[in-house]
């Protein structure tokens, strides 16, 4: 094979998808990390429902007791839960690449705008296995940037705290995990 015949093989095989440089597409290596964090999160999902079931409720009172209720034995069933529980430091690393890569690609700027311009999320303190901070807003994750990271049960969202991807409790309003400097540029 001649020299130019070789380089452009190369050209185009980076071009068309050879280099990983801003792909979304797991790894074999990170299809078993993300396998690794379903399960923790599956496990996390059960532990939660094992706490007991909760009342379908309309009023605002009996809904803050009941998410109250459940908060406590989630805590009670999980008495050393830590940062990196869920988000082990492979997930987290995986994490932080499917996040930069994200910001990096075509829908980067527009994802960063999001992130500006809802309500900042800012100095709240994070903890595991804590209630999110009532004076805090909950501030949503754009919805393109979503696509890029694994899928959770309904009970389970990705919030953005500060540059931190916050691992959240929707039922029982608690911090389940979290990734410190997650989101590096906004």
């Amino acid at each position: 094979m001649s020299t130019r015949l070789l380089i452009g093989v190369g050209v185009l095989f980076m071009l068309v998808g050879g280099s990983r440089a801003g792909s979304t597409r797991p790894a074999p290596d990170d299809a078993q990390i993300v396998k690794d964090f379903e399960a923790r999160v599956t496990a996390y999902c059960d532990l939660v429902k094992q706490a007991g079931p909760t009342k379908q409720t309309d009023s605002p009172s009996k809904l803050a007791q009941t998410r109250q209720q459940l908060a406590e034995k989630v805590q009670a069933a999980r008495p050393g839960a830590k940062q990196g529980d869920l988000f082990t430091p492979e997930a987290a690393a995986y994490f932080r690449r499917q996040i930069a890569a994200t910001l990096a690609g075509h829908d980067g700027a527009k994802i960063r705008a999001s992130l500006r311009h809802a309500e900042p999320v800012q100095n709240v303190p994070l903890q595991v296995n804590t209630r999110y901070p009532q004076s805090a807003p909950l501030q949503s994750t754009p919805p393109t940037l979503l696509l890029n990271l694994p899928r959770l049960p309904r009970e389970l969202q990705y919030r953005i705290v500060g540059r931190a991807l916050v691992l959240y409790d929707v039922g029982a309003d608690l911090i389940v995990d979290y990734i410190p400097g997650a989101v590096v540029s906004t």
